[in-house]
């Protein structure tokens, strides 16, 4: 099924802006380890690796995110239909398994909506499903010390059920001082498929210890990228993280009457993170401070059930979902010793202990009409509920317990227009809900204790309209989208003062622009693809913001008309491959952005750049069931300096973290039938 659809169908014939990225442009982009590494093909979508697994991927639609200095927010997350985003709206993608993917499906514009709080975009990854009994064995390596196995089997089971185990195993050095990492993952996936049962359980745990190298500043990107800012070292900055997570989901299929099908979604797991932080012993001296050391776990856990039901040539489905998440947090200082002789990168006295609460109750309804043969009406309506919430167990700072509660309806309106043969008009406006974060609500703007109570949800009014192509023989196909997004009280910085940063809103924004892409066969032997994304994401209202740390109050104007930080005007993508002969396969990428605005006053911003990538894959049948998959790239072919991504509004101005400069990988992938 396609994302934000109520029944089976195909990309081209979904009223809304989609992109889908399959396994094949998957296995082709790299080691499989990030997925930054083959979603510039998704126009609209903006996934920057950072090039610092103690950081996750920096990832934003239609400029949706972009602020966002850790993690995942603004973008709903999906892996076979269960959340990978928490109540608050914050999420991470570092345990997605790419390497098991059937496809990727990016849902961009108004549909995304009912997807719920903090959904500007959705982002879903589906397995692959069990063919055949197989066993996959990969190695990869690479510059900057990368190196990676993988092992994998797979089989049908008899009688409708399925298997389906991996493991890997990734180490990488990095490019820059202090910014090795090691990314350990094993996968479960069991299907079952019946008469008319559907059952799917999917497992997974992930280890994955980091250093963090920082950003660097501007003065500093411009001498030498490839360095690590002093602090890094100093501090031993570094995180380290382990997940566990297990879903099931069953579908039933009750035939031909009124009621037609459920499914129900029920899922469990823990994270947990602990992080060094570059913070100054000095700095952490001040009674309100939280210490250097981010220390929590999490257990998290939902449930999502939905009814489908048949109104004649009309599809409806209703559902209700419940999700939550409850943190026991703390933060302690990065250093023993004393403040004049400190001795930085162990964990010394606690100063943070806490409980972090978040919960999150929907009711959601979505039908589908045929109107006439050329138009289909769509349309649907989310409501919901975010209980966010602290209980502060450590009280010689100040009590910081608190409670917010925010509620929200999304209603969504779309019309499909088939203009003819291979041609499909769509249509759609939406409002859309973002509530703060617990991170954002968790201090005051006046420094007393308690949630900040003063600080609103965002709300989005969203429009676009699109035209989607499709060959005759459906080989090359094309898609084009206008939209226009107006927020009202955009969520910004206040303070950051004493190791406390608080958040206000500030004011309306503007998201306007146009989506462009193009894919499949151009002739026998030659393939090709492009994505263009045109954005202006503006603030409509001036403020004020903050100079640095410390900041008891902004004092630097902000002018109506200025960029949102971490958003650029423009994007593009190109592949053109080349297929002499059965197995091979030769082509040439190209990625191209304009400069990445890293602060509210836009005075500084990552300078545009264009890169060039070489790939050569060759794929052998060596005997009877038995395949080898090799692969060579060179990305960034023309060893380019360049800032992938930028840390937003960064108080110390270590804005900048810089992009991978030339690097090699070759796989080798053994399969084999057994």
């Amino acid at each position: 099924m396609i994302t934000g659809s109520v029944t089976e169908r195909a990309a081209f014939d979904a009223p809304y802006a989609i992109g889908v990225v399959d396994a094949q442009a998957l296995r082709a982009a790299g080691p499989m380890a990030n997925l930054s590494e083959a979603m510039a093909r998704v126009p609209g979508l903006v996934v920057a690796n950072r090039y610092n697994y103690a950081q996750d991927l920096q990832i934003s639609t239609r400029g949706f995110g972009a602020r966002a200095g850790f993690g995942v927010r603004g973008v709903r997350l999906y892996t076979d239909g269960i959340p990978a985003s928490m109540p608050d709206g914050q999420g991470q993608v570092s345990h997605f398994d790419l390497a098991g993917a059937q496809r990727i499906e990016v849902l961009r514009g108004p549909f995304s909506v009912l997807y719920g709080n903090g959904s500007g975009g959705v982002i879903a990854a589906f397995s692959a499903p069990v063919r055949e009994r197989r066993f996959e064995t990969a190695l990869d390596i690479g510059d900057f010390g990368l190196r990676q196995w993988r092992v994998g089997a797979q089989a049908p089971l008899g009688d409708g059920l399925e298997a389906r185990v991996a493991a890997s195993d990734l180490e990488w050095d990095g490019f820059r001082p202090q910014s090795a990492a090691r990314k350990t993952s094993v996968n479960l996936r069991l299907a079952w498929q019946g008469a008319h049962d559907r059952v799917l359980v999917a497992a997974g745990a992930l280890d994955q210890p980091a250093d963090d190298p920082l950003g660097l500043t501007r003065a500093q990107f411009d001498a030498d990228p490839a360095q690590t800012t002093p602090q890094a070292t100093q501090f031993d900055t570094r995180k380290t993280l382990q997940q566990q997570q297990l879903g099931v989901r069953w579908v039933h299929r009750f035939g031909d009457g009124f009621l037609a099908e459920s499914a129900l979604t029920a899922y469990a797991g823990e994270r947990a993170v602990r992080q060094f932080l570059a913070i100054a012993a000095a700095t952490q001296s001040n009674a309100r401070h939280g210490g250097g050391v981010i220390d929590f776990d999490r257990r998290y856990d939902g449930l999502d059930a939905r009814l489908t039901w048949r109104l004649g040539a009309a599809t409806l489905v209703t559902g209700a979902a419940l999700e939550r998440q409850a943190d026991d947090r703390r933060g302690s200082l990065n250093y023993t010793g004393t403040v004049a002789a400190p001795t930085y990168g162990v964990i010394g006295a606690l100063r943070r202990d806490e409980t972090n609460r978040a919960t999150s109750r929907d009711l959601y309804a979505q039908l589908e009409a045929p109107l006439t043969e050329a138009f289909t009406l769509a349309g649907g309506v989310r409501r919901g509920r975010v209980e966010l919430a602290a209980t502060d167990r450590y009280l010689s700072n100040g009590d910081d317990s608190g409670r917010r509660d925010f509620s929200y309806t999304n209603p969504v309106l779309g019309l499909r227009w088939q203009l003819g043969r291979g041609f499909n008009l769509h249509a759609s406006v939406a409002r859309g809900f973002e509530s703060p974060t617990l991170g954002e609500l968790a201090y005051r703007t006046d420094g007393t204790g308690g949630f900040n109570t003063t600080l609103l949800p965002q709300k989005s009014r969203q429009a676009e309209v699109g035209l989607k192509w499709k060959r005759a023989d459906g080989a090359l196909s094309a898609d084009a989208t206008l939209f226009r997004i107006t927020v009202d009280d955009e969520i910004g910085v206040a303070t950051n003062a004493g190791g406390r940063q608080s958040f206000r809103n500030v004011g309306r924004t503007l998201r306007e622009g146009a989506e462009f892409s193009l894919g499949g066969q151009l002739a026998r032997d030659w393939r090709a693809a492009a994505a263009v994304t045109l954005l202006d994401a503006t603030y409509r209202d001036a403020f004020l913001a903050c100079a640095g740390i410390p900041c008891t109050a902004p004092t630097v104007p902000v002018a109506a008309g200025n960029r949102i930080a971490g958003t650029q005007r423009g994007l593009a993508f190109a592949e053109l491959a080349w297929t002499p002969r059965a197995g091979t396969e030769l082509a040439l990428e190209a990625r191209a952005a304009s400069a990445l605005t890293a602060n509210d006053t836009n005075s500084e911003a990552a300078p545009r750049y264009h890169l060039w990538a070489l790939r050569a894959s060759q794929r052998y049948a060596l005997s009877q069931g038995l395949t080898l998959e090799l692969l060579a790239r060179l990305d960034n072919a023309a060893d380019r300096a360049y800032a992938g991504s930028v840390i937003v509004n960064d108080a110390n101005g270590r804005f900048y973290e810089p992009g991978s400069p030339r690097a090699w990988l070759l796989s080798v992938r053994l399969s084999s039938a057994f």
